[in-house]
């Protein structure tokens, strides 16, 4: 069967730029277009992970929305036929499924879902539709899971149960941790899927102790062997530990088979079970911003080859089948599958056009579909099917239309030279009615990572409006600073010893360029960010004058105080070199607390209460330091979150904390007691919860 939007084979890719990439954005009557509402932001449902069934006749994907009512962003799974778009929601309820995977013969698809007693167990739905049927009943939540090429098994993910003596203890002593000393290691189970189908079971453990706890795995092609990668134990501080074992099922005799310093993961089987695929940074230390690459070595061990040398950016592997091995990988703003030969290293880009930015690849059985999902500057991701000889995608879903009543600005990738002549590129979003004669104010909005990337994409729905400053008249910069990915190996290692200075150049001089085409007001201009985000705007309202306000969400403040407290200590070695005793001098050289004697710019410190990655003394420690300076310093720490602030309820008010502090600063309105925010209207309020609802 066919639809009018499928395209003909004839077509080429180009013909997908006018589909996803530069298609209008749909619009209702010009009367009922509106700026949207932090609850309209929170309120947008958004697409998760897509997998097409092997035989091609399916593709499941995860929808998340947020139910303010449960406090929850809940994510449920829904399918839609390849061939004619009829979408269908198979599961439902106030509990989140997720992770969905086909078995072999696509008559079944299985999730995990804690629906079922709070923890994550597996279950399995017909794609017709029909009650769910749980499959595994593990005392402790399941990790991950895939099935066997031949749908016989399912090897699951999973913690050992805890111990009788860990009941006894806690009695005797109360709640305590040795730290760094006790862990959770996480094993190997399997499980017979007829029987499991039967009653819950608890599979056969396959792996245990406290030598090793598992992190990826895979089956080889003839279901005989599983591939898994494993740390010395689960602490974060132990990536690099990570090694490639091979288990045979039939003995479960096992062997490591790659044993070399620095991270190796997610192993795969070749076609004909003869090699392992694996991501690796072959023992290359410091590795954090090196590109990581994939290696194959014998089955049964050997000397790992590394294949992707050439391609100048992380190669995330996809798929290995009779055409080649797969992997996706980013070009700048960009993101793209990729085939290899891994016999003679030739390196052909699948997807098109340049400017697109797709995740999430998977194949069919045969390998000759794909399905994927990609956003644009004028939609919201959504998922596309293609043959993978002839690239030529039309869309199975329709998540844009939730944008068409808004008033939205547009996107556009802008770049300039930083102060020591890099080239940085950003994303500049703008008024509808933007007039380049204007002066406009200016918000910078900086990602956290340092390696992570902004994208023109449709609209953000978290953490900063955007959309609604554009609205009501300003500038959105979004900064890719040195060290983002996408860009190559030396970018991302411009700011290793170099953290925070490099980076505010590279922001500043965004600014500047802005500035020199006659565009923004220079007196009103704000900066925010989270995370790394967070610490890059730390550092400028230590170390700048040139800014109106600046948000400072979860940042560091002071690398020493980041690194004795932080759960990711082995993040500062690799980009500082040394620990603070050792090296004084960059740690005072890279952290805000050092300059904040010049700061003037009023600053709003947002944090989680239980933050581990930066760890919340941050956050208090600059509060403190700018209030003993006379510097108009506001700190707002959620309750009960840690680094991440993942309930709608919560989002909400860091939404509505940033929308006032820059209402305020930028464009002059009164700013409310941020205690005492205005609260909606009853009505209001409960239109919002409905619509999160749905």
């Amino acid at each position: 069967m066919t639809r009018k939007t499928l395209l003909p084979s004839a077509l080429s890719a180009a013909l997908f730029v006018s589909l996803i990439i530069v298609a209008p954005r749909a619009r209702a009557a010009d009367g009922a277009r509106r700026v949207p509402t932090v609850d309209d932001l929170l309120s947008l449902k958004t697409l998760g992970a897509a997998r097409i069934s092997p035989d091609g006749k399916w593709v499941a994907y995860t929808v998340s929305e947020a139910n303010f009512k449960a406090d929850a962003f809940v994510t449920q799974i829904w399918i839609a036929d390849t061939a004619t778009g009829r979408r269908m929601q198979l599961t439902r309820g106030e509990k989140s499924s997720a992770n969905p995977r086909w078995s072999p013969d696509s008559a079944w698809l299985a999730f995990t879902s804690d629906r079922v007693g709070d923890k994550s167990q597996i279950f399995v739905i017909r794609p017709d539709g029909g009650e769910s049927v749980q499959l595994t009943k593990h005392e402790t939540s399941v990790a991950g899971f895939d099935f066997s090429p031949d749908g016989r098994t399912i090897i699951y993910a999973a913690t050992e149960p805890p111990p009788a003596t860990a009941k006894e203890r806690k009695e005797q002593y109360a709640d305590f941790e040795v730290v760094r000393k006790e862990y959770n290691h996480l094993h190997l189970w399997s499980l017979a899927v007829t029987d499991a189908s039967d009653a819950p079971a608890v599979g056969k453990q396959l792996t245990k102790g406290k030598e090793f706890s598992v992190s990826s795995f895979s089956f080889s092609p003839d279901s005989s062997r599983v591939a898994f990668s494993a740390t010395i134990n689960p602490d974060l501080i132990q990536g690099s530990t990570s090694d490639i074992y091979v288990l045979n099922l039939a003995d479960n005799s096992l062997k490591k088979i790659v044993n070399q310093p620095g991270q190796d993961d997610d192993p795969h089987f070749s076609p004909d079970g003869t090699q392992v695929v694996f991501s690796t940074v072959m023992g290359r230390q410091p590795y954090f911003a090196t590109n990581a690459r994939l290696a194959v070595v014998p089955a049964d061990g050997g000397t790992p080859r590394s294949i992707t040398d050439a391609f100048d950016e992380n190669a995330n592997f996809v798929e290995w089948n009779r055409d080649g091995l797969y992997f996706s990988g980013q070009q700048k703003m960009s993101s793209h599958l990729f085939r290899l030969d891994p016999s003679t290293g030739k390196l052909t880009r699948v997807s098109a056009p340049d400017n697109l930015m797709a995740g999430g690849f998977t194949f069919t059985r045969d390998g000759r579909q794909l399905a994927f999902t990609a956003p644009s500057p004028q939609a919201l991701s959504e998922i596309y099917v293609t043959p993978v000889a002839q690239f030529a995608p039309r869309a199975v879903t329709e998540m844009s239309e939730q944008l068409k009543s808004f008033v939205l600005g547009t996107r556009e990738v802008v770049s300039w030279k930083s102060q020591d002549g890099t080239t940085i590129e950003g994303v500049l979003i703008k008024p509808a009615d933007f007039d380049p004669a204007k002066k406009y104010p200016l918000l910078c909005i900086i990602h956290g990572g340092p390696t992570g990337v902004d994208r023109p994409t449709a609209v953000d729905t978290r953490t900063y409006p955007a959309d609604i400053w554009v609205a009501r008249g300003a500038l959105v910069l979004k900064v890719n600073y040195r060290g983002s990915a996408g860009y190559g190996e030396k970018f991302r290692t411009l700011n290793v010893r170099n953290l925070g200075v490099g980076d505010a150049w590279d922001v500043l001089s965004g600014v500047d360029s802005l500035v020199a085409k006659g565009w923004v007001d220079p007196s009103r201009v704000g900066c925010m960010g989270w995370s790394q985000g967070g610490y890059i705007s730390a550092f400028l309202t230590a170390s700048s004058d040139r800014f109106k306000a600046i948000s400072v969400g979860a940042g560091i403040s002071d690398w020493a105080t980041y690194y004795y407290n932080t759960d990711i200590t082995p993040f500062t070695i690799n980009y500082l070199g040394k620990d603070p005793v050792a090296d004084p001098d960059i740690y005072k050289k890279t952290s805000p607390i050092a300059y904040v004697s010049n700061a003037r710019t009023p600053t709003l410190i947002q944090h989680g209460e239980l933050d581990r990655r930066v760890p919340i003394a941050n956050g208090y420690e600059l509060r403190q330091a700018l209030e003993d300076r006379g510097v108009p310093v506001e700190m707002v720490v959620y309750k009960g979150f840690g680094h991440g602030i993942t309930k709608p309820r919560a989002q909400r008010a860091v939404m509505t904390h940033n929308l006032v502090w820059f209402n305020h600063y930028i464009f002059g309105d009164t700013l409310p007691d941020l205690a005492n925010l205005p609260l909606p209207k009853k009505e209001e309020k409960k239109e919002g919860e409905k619509a999160g609802s749905n």
